[in-house]
């Protein structure tokens, strides 16, 4: 990655843009889509559903938009670079014909994309909290910290399925119904105490439910990640974006061939 840095900052500038060429609205859309999500889930969920995430006293109808939202941004790290993952290397036939082209930097480049769209909510996260005069804590700045180990394990599937849909092509649409079961699965729209006792440690063994936790604390509430299982998902993280790596490494030679 580093040796191809200037490479991979150009073709994820053109991924980001490339998504908003063209509109009326243009960049302003990466502002403007984000906020208007969440007016429909305070809208929906505060005022529709009444509901309550129960961890911040006084946190009013917008304090579960904000953990929903959150979640949500944290979650599509992984789930846009899994549904894409599939089509990255068959979408760009042109790039395999060229011996001198790096090819493990199309997940990388994907990656950054969807990690740059999750910031910009996270911008407009920040924002409506001021404008609503809810504090913000220094535990923002561990962010990164946080979806640190979730950018690795997000690495790791991408290479991982762009590898694997070179061979198989009905792959995307069975990755999109398990990205959509995850979804639900992962404390998304509940927070881990609503889960029953018994269920609550299988919970625990989800990756995704541990960045999403830990990304709600640090960003509305205040309070610091649990550093030994944020550990056992920095572990898990290394040991996906390893055997990703080394199986996308291993198949590419046959890439040429295939298609």
């Amino acid at each position: 990655m580093w040796k191809y840095r200037e490479l991979v900052k150009q073709l994820t500038i053109r991924e980001v843009f490339t998504k908003y060429k063209g509109s009326y609205l243009g960049f302003t859309l990466a502002f403007l889509q984000p906020l208007m999500l969440l007016a429909v889930y305070t809208y929906v969920f505060s005022v529709i559903f009444n509901m309550k995430w129960g961890i911040a006293q006084h946190e009013g109808r917008l304090g579960f938009a904000l953990a929903l939202f959150v979640g949500i941004l944290t979650f599509n790290i992984l789930g846009e670079v899994a549904n894409a993952a599939p089509t990255l290397i068959i979408s760009h036939v042109n790039y395999v014909k060229k011996v001198v082209f790096p090819l493990e930097i199309l997940p990388i480049v994907k990656l950054l994309s969807t990690i740059t769209n999750s910031i910009f909510g996270i911008i407009i996260v920040l924002v409506t909290m001021i404008v609503s005069g809810r504090n913000l804590s220094w535990t923002i700045i561990l962010l990164p910290v946080v979806w640190f180990p979730l950018v690795l394990f997000s690495l790791g599937w991408g290479f991982l399925l762009s590898a694997l849909g070179v061979f198989i092509r009905d792959i995307g649409t069975t990755i999109g119904v398990f990205v959509n079961m995850l979804f639900f699965l992962s404390p998304i729209f509940y927070p881990l105490e609503a889960v029953p006792e018994r269920f609550r440690i299988a919970c625990r063994l989800n990756p995704i439910a541990l960045f999403v936790e830990d990304a709600r604390s640090v960003v509305l509430w205040g309070q610091l990640p649990d550093w030994r299982w944020y550990l056992c998902g920095v572990l898990c993280s290394v040991l996906m974006v390893i055997i990703g790596y080394l199986f996308f490494v291993k198949c590419k030679h046959a890439f040429a061939d295939v298609l």
